[in-house]
């Protein structure tokens, strides 16, 4: 999720210099909804309210589960089929913004005689399947991608604020969700991350969510994959005051459209509410915030000063993450707030 996030500054920044240009994606099913509230359709007509913004086609890669199954008849029947659909298209440029091997591989399906990748990518393999390397200068990871974009055509981009799509059913949903708040400002909660060593422990949320209900803010508690205890135990922690969220990509991208403000760590659901141009407080600990930290966006980051990037998959929080209080969120929480009823 945050990787595509990541891109859509870059990949919208191509759209808006060159709108006459057909741009496709290759993504996991699970995040196409970032990229189109109906797969397979033709670019829409500009519009207020567009399904497909960015893109003009999707192609779907079930990478994950190819993996878990690589030798089974579906897993190879699936794989030639995409083969296929990138074949049919003459693309003049392909782009791995992800530096993996597995995106790599899936970039050298397609017919092109130019491929774009890092100097120095994600996964230093990566790199021998690249027929054009870029030596990226940005420290941001939205900064890079914005130099391989430039890569295509020389262009002097600049990262652009992403439109992500609108789904007619999630834009429904969410409205009728914050009007049943009585018209109090909403902050959403994400107390997941990607691994044990990123995420502040749970009591602390629920300690920032009770500070929050009791200024008299709403307060909903997104809920992704296997994180729904996380959630619950906010919930039980305010008496029932904190509302859970388990929804589609879909409503989250609809509900975080309506949020006042969004607190979590280095997680997708802070990259979406930075994508949309919501305000956030970043809680970050083993992770280099100047890398991947909030981006584009009203921000305020946490972070002690002793903790070191380190992306080892540990279950305990990093020492420096337990350092940062339920306080010092809530102050920084109140200082976009403030900012943003002023404006």
């Amino acid at each position: 999720m945050g990787d595509i996030l990541h891109a859509l500054p870059a990949v919208t920044a191509l759209r808006s210099a060159h709108p006459e240009w057909v741009i496709d994606w290759v993504v996991e099913p699970v995040w196409s909804a970032l990229l189109t509230a109906q797969p397979g359709m033709v670019r829409d007509t500009p519009n207020e309210f567009p399904r497909q913004p960015i893109v003009d086609g999707v192609y779907f890669a079930s990478t994950r589960k190819w993996r878990r199954n690589l030798l089974a008849r579906e897993t190879r029947d699936e794989i030639r089929a995409l083969r296929r659909a990138l074949k049919r298209e003459p693309y003049d440029a392909v782009v791995d913004v992800q530096g993996a091997v597995r995106s790599a591989l899936l970039g050298r399906m397609a017919r092109s005689r130019r491929y774009i990748g890092e100097e120095k990518p994600r996964e230093g393999v990566a790199r021998l399947l690249f027929t054009e390397r870029v030596e990226t200068r940005g420290v941001h990871v939205i900064e890079q991608d914005v130099e391989l974009a430039r890569a295509i055509a020389g262009d002097e981009l600049t990262p652009v604020q992403p439109m992500l799509p609108f789904d007619a059913a999630a834009e429904e949903w969410a409205d009728k969700l914050m009007a049943n708040g009585g018209g109090a400002p909403a902050v959403l909660i994400n107390p997941g991350a990607g691994w044990g060593a990123k995420r502040w422990p749970v009591e602390r949320y629920a300690d920032v969510a009770r500070g929050l209900l009791n200024r008299g803010l709403r307060v909903f508690v997104n809920a992704g994959p296997g994180e729904v205890l996380l959630a619950d135990t906010i919930v039980k922690r305010t008496g029932g005051g904190a509302t859970p969220l388990m929804c589609s990509i879909e409503e989250l991208i609809a509900i975080t459209r309506r949020v006042s403000l969004a607190i979590a760590g280095d997680t997708g659901p802070l990259h979406l509410a930075c994508a949309l141009g919501r305000p956030v407080v970043g809680i970050y600990g083993p992770t280099d915030p100047s890398r991947n930290g909030p981006f584009g966006t009203r921000f305020k980051v946490l972070r002690n000063l002793e903790s070191r990037r380190d992306h080892t998959r540990r279950e305990e929080p990093e020492s420096g993450l337990l350092t940062i209080t339920p306080d010092e969120v809530l102050e920084a929480a109140g200082e976009l707030l403030y900012s943003e009823a002023a404006q």
